[in-house]
């Protein structure tokens, strides 16, 4: 792909009034990878496709869904698919941008958007498949240039690794991110701590990042901070916690919970903190799977949270539904999905109105 056009630009979004809005504000559309990879379901990609196309039925109810595929007989297969569940072609477009994995929360589009203009850029963050670990990753590290190159938009280059899963955003100045993912030297070794903070609020158009540690077992990114802690309004957060003091997860989201309790917001604020209790342990071929109510998505229309078949469902449910009056959330069934290690947070990336 040409990186020499002049549509980019050297100064950056924030010094242009850009910032990246809440998940809850109003989307044009989501953005989606259809899912190809078998060696991401090893023996279970067959089973993803009902419950993944439930998910796009429910969010193509508030909003247009957009779907990179390689070409049209994959087009064909994920349309076949989605009738079998009913869901409103008419709502779902299809764009022929091959892809090596269907993670699109982190190879994905960042859309920002000026409050005043409307108008919208993308950044394209580099990414390296979660510090390397998953090679090759040369078609999904160019999917937001492509995307922006479609729709005529800015797009800016910053030249670090960031993915969309490890940052999540109050729409009012501040990001939550971890240590255990941002700073680890997977990514971008080369950087201070300082200097990626200056990024975020660079290229994010933030003022303010929050800081949490570790991320829970089994989760091959590092830590994202999508399946720990997420806003759910400017000033409150989701938090998972584990009940049970033998569990491996306990004493990591006990320091997490602690560390936001401690936390102030912009204008010196404490975070409202609602706390949401991790799932039973979810194992599949002897590994520990990243199972987590947290990576719900927050659609125009509804929230849509990742169930385990566990008791601990229909609370966690409740509670995320309390947060959200005025969406309806859905739960969706997610054993076989997150044995990807990822859920609908993961796949999805918002493009705002």
């Amino acid at each position: 792909m040409d990186q020499s056009t002049p549509n980019l630009s050297n100064t950056s979004p924030a010094a242009q009034g850009f910032t990246f809005p809440a998940e809850w504000a109003p989307h044009t559309a989501t953005w989606l990878s259809w899912p190809h990879k078998e060696e991401s379901w090893p023996g279970k990609i067959g089973l993803i496709y009902s419950k993944y196309c439930e998910f796009i039925k429910v969010v193509a109810e508030g909003e247009l869904v957009r779907i990179n595929v390689k070409d049209e007989l994959m087009m064909a297969f994920a349309k076949e698919q989605l009738e079998a569940v009913g869901a409103d072609l008419s709502k779902i477009e299809f764009y022929e941008f091959p892809t090596n994995d269907a993670w699109c929360r982190d190879h994905g589009p960042a859309f920002l958007i000026n409050a005043e203009t409307k108008e919208k850029v993308i950044v394209d963050w580099g990414y390296n498949a979660w510090g390397g670990k998953y090679p090759p990753f040369d078609l999904d590290d160019v999917i937001p240039t492509r995307i922006a190159y479609q729709f005529g938009l800015l797009v800016y280059h910053p030249g670090i690794v960031m993915e969309g899963g490890s940052v999540d955003f109050n729409g009012a100045g501040t990001v939550l991110t971890t240590t255990a993912c941002l700073l680890n030297e997977n990514r971008n070794p080369h950087l201070t701590k300082e200097q990626i903070e200056e990024y975020l609020q660079n290229y994010y158009g933030v003022k303010q990042v929050l800081w949490l540690g570790d991320g829970i077992i089994g989760d091959d990114t590092d830590g994202h901070i999508d399946d720990i802690t997420r806003f759910v309004n400017e000033d409150t957060v989701v938090t998972v916690v584990e009940s049970n003091p033998e569990d491996e997860n306990y004493h990591i989201l006990q320091e997490n919970l602690e560390t936001l309790k401690n936390m102030r917001l912009l204008d010196g604020r404490p975070l409202n903190i609602v706390e949401l209790p991790m799932p039973d342990a979810v194992i599949y071929d002897d590994q520990r799977l990243p199972a987590s109510y947290a990576n719900f998505y927050i659609a125009n229309s509804a929230v849509v949270v990742p169930t385990y078949r566990c008791d601990k469902d229909a609370l966690a449910l409740e509670i995320i539904q309390n947060c959200f009056p005025d969406r309806k959330v859905v739960g969706i069934d997610s054993t076989d999905i997150i044995w990807g290690l990822g859920s609908f947070h993961c796949l999805s990336q918002q493009e705002p109105l």
